[in-house]
């Protein structure tokens, strides 16, 4: 007798840290300021961060040259009259088209 109500106290024991285990994963999991999924968000945000910032620093490379180039005034004239069409007073500019740079509907 005194060995089935042994048993059955354990039994609820078991059951109550069951539970109490449960409801701490869950809270562990889902709503601590820690939790997997706040650390899953931050550090695909991180990944991307990281993506950026290869490509703005390959960006400054290519400016550090640019303006590298550009310390010859030449280089400047050239620059300015090949990208946005600069001419001296006494030039007329004439711009021409390939037929392959046209867009397709025209």
């Amino acid at each position: 007798m005194k060995k089935t109500k042994h048993l059955k106290w354990l039994g609820q024991f078991k059951n109550i840290y069951l539970l109490i285990t449960s409801f701490f994963i869950i809270w562990m999991l889902f709503f601590d300021s820690n939790s997997v999924l706040i650390q899953w968000q931050l550090s695909s945000e991180i990944k991307d961060l990281e993506q950026e910032k290869t490509y703005l620093e390959s960006e400054i490379a290519r400016d550090k040259a640019l303006l590298k180039k550009f310390a010859d005034s030449i280089e400047k004239e050239r620059f300015a009259r090949e990208r946005y069409f600069f001419k001296k007073n006494n030039e007329d500019i004439f711009i021409i088209e390939m037929k392959d740079s046209l867009p397709k509907d025209q």
